[in-house]
Order: C-alpha cells, then sequence, then structure tokens
C-alpha cells in the first residue's frame, strides 16, 4: 500500500507540472539544472582543494626529506676539522745516505681550544721510530718531533732519484678532557673518538745539494734538540738560593757572636 501512495504521489507532480504553462515549466527545469550544475562545481572545486592540500603535503614530506638526505650527504662528503697543523704538511724529508740512520723532523701544534693527544704510526716499526712517539698539547701548544730512519743500501746500483720508499708515517689525534698524563691505551679505550690528522710519505734528500727544505729541516732538527737538552734539565727549586755557602756561615757567626755579647751585658748589669 505505501508503494502505491508514492506512486500516486509523484505522478500528481508529473500531472502538475504538465499543467504548468510553458514558459514556467522552462523556468524551473532550467532553476533546477542552475542548481545542480553550481552543486557539481562545488564540490568538482573541494575535491581540487582536498587534492591540493594533500599533495603539497605530500611534496613537503618529500622536501623534507629529501633535505635532511641531503645535508647527510653533504656533511659526510666534507673534510673533518683538522685538531692539528703539520709543518711539513704531508711529506718527511730525509737525507739520503745509504746504510745510516738518519732523522727528518715536524712540527706538530694543537689549533683546538681542547687538548689534543697524538700518536705516531709507521709500516716499518723495526727500522723507524719517533721521539716523541705520541703525546697531549695543551690548545696552542706546539712541539718539534724527530723521526728517525734506517735507509737501505740501494739494490741493483739503483740512484738516487730511482729511489723509493714505501715507508709510510700515520698521525692520529684524539680530544681529551684537561691535562693528563699520556698513555697510548686511551686511543685503544676511544676509538670512534680517534681521526687520522694526516699520512706522510718519506721523501729523500741528497745531502751534498743546497736547498730551501734541507735548510728547514736542519733548523727543525736544531729545536728538537734544544727542546730535548731544556726537558732534561732539573727544575729549579721555587725556595730561597744559597749564593755561597762561606755567606751563610759567616752570617750565622756573627749572630752567635751578637748574642753571646748581649748575654754578657745583661748579666753585667744584674751583678
Amino acid at each position: 500500500m505505501a508503494v502505491d501512495g508514492e506512486k500516486s504521489e509523484a505522478q500528481g507532480k508529473v500531472w502538475n507540472l504538465c499543467k504548468m504553462p510553458f514558459w514556467q515549466s522552462s523556468n524551473a527545469s532550467s532553476s533546477s539544472s542552475s542548481s545542480s550544475s553550481s552543486m557539481n562545481n562545488i564540490s568538482s572545486s573541494n575535491n581540487n582543494v582536498y587534492q591540493q592540500n594533500q599533495s603539497s603535503q605530500v611534496l613537503g614530506r618529500s622536501s623534507g626529506g629529501n633535505s635532511s638526505n641531503v645535508s647527510t650527504v653533504a656533511k659526510s662528503l666534507l673534510p673533518a676539522r683538522r685538531r692539528l697543523r703539520l709543518d711539513p704538511p704531508s711529506k718527511l724529508y730525509f737525507p739520503y745516505e745509504p746504510g745510516k740512520q738518519v732523522r727528518s723532523a715536524i712540527s706538530i701544534k694543537n689549533t683546538c681550544r681542547s687538548h689534543v693527544a697524538f700518536k705516531f704510526q709507521t709500516t716499518a716499526p723495526k727500522s723507524c721510530y719517533m721521539r716523541p712517539p705520541g703525546g697531549i698539547l695543551a690548545p696552542g701548544e706546539s712541539l718539534i718531533a724527530t723521526v728517525f730512519k734506517f735507509v737501505e743500501p740501494p739494490e741493483n746500483n739503483e740512484r738516487l732519484l730511482d729511489q723509493k720508499s714505501r715507508v709510510k708515517f700515520k698521525i692520529m689525534s684524539l680530544k681529551v678532557k684537561g691535562e693528563m698524563d699520556y698513555v697510548p691505551e686511551l686511543f685503544d679505550e676511544q676509538k670512534d673518538q680517534v681521526a687520522v690528522e694526516q699520512i706522510l710519505r718519506v721523501i729523500f734528500l741528497d745531502p751534498e745539494r743546497p736547498s730551501p727544505v734541507m735548510d728547514k729541516l736542519k733548523r727543525q732538527l736544531a729545536e728538537a734538540e734544544a727542546a730535548l737538552e731544556a726537558r732534561k734539565k732539573p727544575p729549579e727549586e721555587a725556595g730561597p738560593r744559597i749564593v755561597g755557602e762561606g755567606l751563610v756561615i759567616d752570617e750565622w757567626k756573627e749572630r752567635r757572636e751578637r748574642y753571646l755579647a748581649r748575654q754578657q751585658v745583661e748579666g753585667i748589669d744584674s751583678v
């Protein structure tokens, strides 16, 4: 019965629409079509706005991820900041004297605001050693290390220019907390904080041919020897200095004589 009622109601609406004049019916149909088109436009515009918002969010997330990835990659490509300044920066110069032990020198300076420990390593520990092999430098402090190497005699009468040493040296650094005693175990305990400052190649120089590099090497070796001698001297005492034993004894005698004289005078007055 309900279905029959709905059908009759719909038929009545259609009948009334048919009874309307043609101008009213056209207006009604146009109004209904315009309203439906406007609704469609609104819905489509809302869909466009939603899609734009979603796309902007996706782009923002992707761009943020890309920027973070780019920054990470850029940081990894940047060279690590040096803690030590070396002079020479990448080479060790030795006078070429086959069959002898020769010396080289390198200046090491701490350029950080904190204390830095350094350590030498070499690929030929049996024929090379360093003095000192390691140490701790305060901010701005520097020293000249001496490197000793035994020069192997040439094979098959090779010339100086044909000599190529495969020996290399490596200098490592580690930031430490304040002033402390140096022990090599520091680098084993904090391996993740150790930085390789430089790998040094060995360059031979002709000792009989004067050159600015050879002159600089001689100056550095002289400075290293002077610093070593200064460290060997015992520290001076902070107390009063005694000029001479005779002066001290004479002063003691004078005080003793004045004391005895004063005692004699007091004894005479009491009598």
